[in-house]
């Protein structure tokens, strides 16, 4: 096996992988503006303990190519399939994080659960993010105009501000971590300014209502009480309300970045999960 992986996409676009261990795969997907790095810490972990473990770089995010277009909920479950179809996955346990939560939704909402045994959604954007009629405890739309306007403007100097907020350095107590900070940086730095400004609508305007009722496998939801990227009201809780056969574990305090922060405990709720 080559240490890397990339496979092209049917409209060329390659997409960067890691593949790393044997057993029943564990696929992640990654949250905004990040990359598969994001989950190195529950890649090592499950790895070690008997699983194959998967994952890629967005379209335009990490180490895949940067296409101009694609950058919407609907491509991304498309390219999660190739993925899986051509690595021939079976009996996958699909884990999305934020971003990568709701593109494991819209995977399964697409193309059903022949290939998947459960999936897990850690401080996941499904049902959707922005304010609507039917959403009224969604956020505004501009707060994501003020996203859209800080990866515009100066995106680095953004990405440096952005950690305080995801991980809950801002909160009283908390042992901010420079290398957190670094690493997030860095990650949303390799990313392409369009990928990641066109992923901030697919993040926050996308209804995956719908999605959500199709997930008939065991889903796990987790997600911190103090994530103050993806507000739980309107995003987890309301999944689970949806989700035909959801559990759910809440994290007292813990941040939008609980896969770092609270890396162990995250791992042992994983492993847990997949053996159960």
């Amino acid at each position: 096996m080559p240490a890397t992986h990339t496979l092209q996409l049917k409209d060329g676009t390659l997409l960067y992988y890691k593949d790393w261990g044997s057993g029943q795969p564990i696929v992640f997907s990654h949250g905004w503006p990040l990359s598969g790095d994001a989950f190195e810490d529950q890649m090592l972990f499950l790895a070690s303990k008997g699983y194959r473990v998967i994952a890629h770089d967005r379209r335009g995010h990490g180490r895949s190519s940067q296409p101009w277009g694609g950058h919407n909920m609907d491509q991304y479950a498309d390219d999660l399939a190739e993925l899986t179809a051509a690595l021939d996955l079976k009996d996958a346990v699909h884990v999305g994080h934020s971003t990568g939560g709701g593109e494991v939704a819209r995977y399964i909402g697409r193309h059903g659960t022949s290939r998947v045994a459960k999936a897990v959604l850690i401080g996941a954007v499904p049902p959707i993010m922005i304010k609507t009629d039917f959403n009224p405890e969604g956020l505004p739309r501009e707060v994501f105009d003020g996203i859209r306007e800080g990866v515009q403007k100066d995106r680095s100097q953004f990405f440096k501000d952005l950690p305080e907020v995801f991980y809950g350095f801002n909160r009283p107590g908390a042992k901010p971590s420079q290398g957190m900070k670094d690493s997030f940086w860095l990650q949303g730095m390799q990313g392409s300014i369009k990928a990641l400004y066109d992923c901030v609508k697919a993040f926050s305007e996308t209804d995956q209502r719908e999605d959500l009722k199709k997930m008939t496998i065991p889903t796990l939801v987790i997600y911190g009480d103090d994530d103050q990227i993806v507000p739980p009201k309107s995003s987890s809780e309301a999944a689970a309300k949806l989700l035909p056969d959801a559990r759910v574990k809440v994290y007292p305090q813990a941040s939008h970045g609980l896969c770092s922060t609270h890396k162990d405990q995250i791992n042992q709720d994983l492993l847990e999960f997949i053996k159960s």
